[in-house]
């Protein structure tokens, strides 16, 4: 398809419907308004063919919320949500932000609250997924992303350099030979008896029966309790159940445009 032209944008690459992608626009605009500054068209347009690909592939509707933590200029800018509301931010100041490579932890007290409840899609119909640029070094457990309430079931969660991956199960899978893994990492549940987990380009599925997601929000940098990571991440998602290989695609493709477009 051609470039289409908005007066004071970037030539943006067109959406099925022949129009720049109304969601993509809605957010960029948001994300200048909270830096105070336009973004780099390249970013722009890495960030407008991220969602109408995400469209285009059948898994947008999927992600209940989300943030790219890259490409704004700012760290309130990183914290404007792509998909659902704003995350609460518990103790990132702005050095811990890079536009490139995103938001790190510190693996004891930083954190954001997704304010998206675990409970909130369905018991076998559920995803998670984060970036991480930076693979984790603090203490094996806990998680990049997601909701632990220690021995009770219905857990889900991204644990951090072990691979401790768990979506709505009364048990978690520790992941042989992912144990430092950067990239996309994210973990679907479409079966009650089973469950997806992809990491280093590759997908495979567990045998973990299903139970009754735990009530409690999903965080990210903190599986739960004490369980924070030092991981440095640009970008999670939480919803229903999609295709992991495809967002991976799509986050693979976001970051490495950010990357360029970022003098």
């Amino acid at each position: 398809m051609s470039p289409i032209s908005i007066p004071g944008k970037v030539m943006l690459k067109q959406s099925n419907t022949g129009v720049p992608d109304l969601d993509a626009q809605q957010y960029i605009a948001a994300v200048e308004a909270a830096d105070g500054q336009a973004l780099e068209d390249g970013v722009s347009l890495a960030i407008h063919r991220f969602v109408a690909g995400c469209k285009s592939d059948g898994i947008w509707d999927a992600i209940k919320a989300s943030c790219i933590l890259a490409g704004a200029r700012t760290l309130s800018g990183a914290l404007v949500p792509l998909v659902g509301t704003a995350p609460t931010n518990y103790n990132f100041v702005s050095g811990d932000y890079n536009r490139e490579t995103g938001l790190v932890g510190d693996g004891s007290t930083k954190y954001l609250d997704s304010t998206r409840n675990n409970n909130a899609d369905p018991q076998n119909n559920r995803h998670l997924s984060v970036w991480v640029s930076e693979y984790a070094t603090a203490s094996p457990y806990g998680g990049d992303i997601g909701l632990y309430t220690g021995p009770s079931s219905g857990n889900s969660y991204i644990g951090r350099s072990s691979a401790l991956y768990q979506v709505g199960s009364s048990s978690g899978l520790l992941a042989s030979g992912t144990s430092a893994v950067t990239g996309f990492r994210g973990i679907t549940r479409t079966l009650a008896a089973s469950f997806d987990y992809r990491a280093a380009s590759s997908t495979s599925t567990i045998a973990i029966t299903s139970v009754t997601p735990a009530s409690g929000n999903i965080n990210v940098f903190q599986g739960g309790a004490a369980l924070y990571s030092n991981a440095r991440l640009s970008f999670y998602s939480i919803g229903e159940s999609l295709d992991l290989a495809k967002l991976d695609t799509r986050v693979s493709n976001l970051m490495t445009a950010i990357g360029a477009a970022i003098p």
